[in-house]
């Protein structure tokens, strides 16, 4: 009875942290996608042409579509954390802060796996199976 509860309140906790992240993200790919002048500003200041922000809000919703549908998380969590080390990249070439800009990917790759790995028994044994 007490694995019962222990598995369901894992699964929740997952989907709780895999529900920010997805929140979180699609917030990021609603500014891109709106043209909001506060992220084409940002994006300047990144040193990335606003005239892109179409083309990467699509892809960050594409790919948060896919973490977000559990027959392709895995696919979708892989994807992420590659627009996720090309955040880091960005971060790192215009010296922005460690703790808060730079390591902030991390941070949110960190919750994406963690999330991922509590609401999936493969993704779980992938990691933690050896």
């Amino acid at each position: 009875m007490n694995d019962i509860k222990s598995s369901k309140t894992t699964l929740w906790v997952g989907r709780v942290l895999s529900g920010l992240v997805i929140a979180f993200l699609l917030f990021d790919a609603w500014g891109k996608l709106s043209e909001l002048e506060i992220v084409l500003t940002t994006m300047g200041e990144l040193g990335i042409p606003g005239s892109l922000s179409i083309t990467i809000g699509t892809i960050l919703l594409v790919i948060t579509i896919l973490y977000a549908i559990p027959q392709t998380s895995a696919f979708g969590a892989l994807l992420l954390t590659g627009y996720l080390g090309g955040a880091i990249a960005i971060h790192v070439r215009v010296g922005n802060p460690l703790w808060s800009h730079i390591l902030f990917p991390v941070y949110v790759g960190i919750l994406l796996w963690v999330g991922l790995a509590l609401r999936s028994r493969k993704v779980k044994d992938l990691f933690w199976g050896f």
